[in-house]
């Protein structure tokens, strides 16, 4: 079993910064991916960013170049950094959890992203 909790949301003007924190705990693999996926009203889950053991990233167009995810292994924290924010950033941000070679995938409960003047 694997717990996850997000934090960090909150309200941004646009043109600013927010740095998301997932925490994981319980039976964490060495061998693993962790993504952030974000979910606006009416519209389905989209992927933000993932990280893949060793550190392989991949990020939605929309946000390359403005949000950076990583990880710290010895706390089992993963980060997004997210730069120049617009107001279509706004959502619920999730993150989650994927043993490599396993199906199954964890999700935190979310966090909730406001970017708004």
């Amino acid at each position: 079993q694997v717990q996850l909790v997000e934090s960090g949301g909150g309200l941004v003007q646009p043109g600013g910064s927010l740095r998301l924190s997932c925490a994981a705990s319980g039976t964490i693999f060495r061998f693993n991916a962790m993504g952030w996926y974000r979910q606006a009203p009416g519209k389905q889950r989209e992927l933000v960013a993932t990280i893949a053991t060793p550190g392989t990233t991949t990020y939605a167009q929309s946000v390359e170049g403005r949000f950076t995810i990583s990880r710290d292994n010895t706390k089992n924290t993963l980060y997004l950094q997210m730069n120049s924010l617009k107001p279509e950033d706004a959502a619920v941000y999730y993150c989650n959890y994927q043993r490599l070679g396993e199906s199954y995938v964890y999700w935190g409960q979310g966090t909730q992203v406001t970017v708004s003047s």
